[in-house]
C-alpha cells in the first residue's frame, strides 16, 4: 500500500471507519515490537490503541483444544485481565479464542493479531469473538484492510504476538501445533517462554510437555507469570469479598489447604469427615471460583 493511500486510510479513520494505521517510527507503534529483528514496518489496528502501551503477555495454543485446556486458557486470560495485562493471541479457535473471552472480563482487555486483513474476520465461526474485541479491545495486522487469510500468513504473524510481549504462554499444544512456533519465535526475542503441563498420554500436551522438557517455565499456578515478570496480581480484594460469600464447608477446605499448602482429595475427606463426592464437588466449584488449583492430584490455593 502505498504512502498516499496511508494518509487517505488516516483521513478515512477520521470519517469514522476506525481503522488507523502506525509506522514503525510513530510514537504509538509498541516499544517491545520494536526491538525484534524483523519488526512490521506498518501496523493496522482497530479497536483501542491504548492497549499497546500496557504490560502484555501472549497466551497461545492449540485450536484442537481439550475440555481442560480451554479452560485454563480462559482462566489464565481472565486473571492476566483482572491485573491489567493486556492479552496477546491470535483469534484462532480453541485455545486463542479461550483466552481473548477471558481477557475481555478484565481491564487490560484483549488484543488479537489477525493473520489476514483486520476487516476480514478468520474463521469466521469467529465473527461474534472478532466484534467484542473489536468494540473493547484491539485487532491488529500488518496486512493491509481487506486481505483474505491465506496459509503463510499465520507463522508469520506469529512472530507479532510474541514480539509485543515481555512473556508467552503455551497453554496446550500437540507436536505440530503452530503454537510451538510462537514460542520459538519468543525465545529467539529473548522474552520468556512458559508451558502449562499437561497430561503424559494426551497428544495434545505433547507439544507443552516437551517445552519444558526443553527448558520452558512451567506454569504450575495461574498467577506464577504475574509474580515472575514483577506485575501486581490484583486480586486480593476480590478474594477476600468472595471467600466472605463462600459457604461453610467451602470455607474448611480452603482454611485446611492454605494451612498445610497442599492436600489430595482423600486427606480432605479425612481430615473434614467429609464424603468424597461431596469434596470433588466443591472443589470442583472452588477452582471455578479462582479460589483452588488442582494438578497431578493436589489441591493448591491460588495464594
Amino acid at each position: 500500500m502505498t504512502r498516499a493511500k496511508d494518509m487517505e486510510m488516516r483521513e478515512k479513520d477520521k470519517s469514522g471507519t476506525g481503522i488507523k494505521c502506525l509506522d514503525i517510527d510513530d510514537r504509538e507503534y509498541p516499544d517491545l515490537l520494536r526491538e525484534i529483528p524483523d519488526p512490521p514496518g506498518r501496523l493496522y489496528c482497530l479497536g483501542n490503541t491504548a492497549l499497546l502501551k500496557k504490560e502484555t503477555i501472549a497466551v497461545v495454543g492449540s485450536r484442537k483444544v481439550t475440555e481442560y485446556g480451554e479452560r485454563t486458557a480462559m482462566k489464565l486470560g481472565k486473571i492476566l485481565s483482572e491485573a491489567g495485562v493486556a492479552v496477546v493471541s491470535g483469534l484462532a479457535r480453541g485455545v486463542d479464542s479461550a483466552s481473548h473471552r477471558g481477557a475481555l472480563e478484565g481491564e487490560g482487555g484483549a488484543i488479537a493479531v489477525m493473520g489476514c486483513g483486520i476487516d476480514v474476520c478468520y474463521p469466521a465461526s469467529n465473527l461474534k469473538l472478532w466484534e467484542k474485541v473489536r468494540a473493547s479491545g484491539l485487532l491488529l495486522s500488518e496486512y493491509p484492510p481487506g486481505t483474505k487469510a491465506a496459509k503463510y500468513m499465520f507463522p508469520r504473524r506469529n512472530r507479532i504476538i510474541s514480539g509485543l510481549c515481555r512473556a508467552t504462554v503455551v497453554v496446550e499444544a500437540g507436536i505440530h501445533s503452530g503454537s510451538l512456533i510462537t514460542a520459538e519465535l519468543a525465545a529467539e526475542q529473548g522474552r520468556t517462554v512458559y508451558a502449562v503441563p499437561g497430561n503424559i498420554d494426551r497428544v495434545s500436551s505433547f507439544g507443552s510437555n516437551k517445552l519444558i522438557r526443553d527448558g520452558a517455565v512451567p506454569l504450575v499456578l495461574m498467577t506464577d507469570v504475574l509474580e515472575d515478570m514483577g506485575f501486581d496480581s490484583g486480586r486480593d480484594d476480590s478474594d477476600d469479598k468472595r471467600y466472605d460469600q463462600l459457604g461453610e464447608d467451602e470455607k474448611n477446605i480452603i482454611r485446611l489447604i492454605s494451612h498445610g499448602g497442599e492436600m489430595t482429595v482423600d486427606r480432605i475427606c479425612a481430615e473434614l469427615h467429609m464424603e468424597p463426592r461431596t469434596v470433588n464437588g466443591i472443589v470442583t466449584v472452588l477452582e471455578m471460583k479462582g479460589l483452588l488449583h488442582v494438578y497431578m492430584g493436589r489441591v493448591f490455593t491460588e495464594k
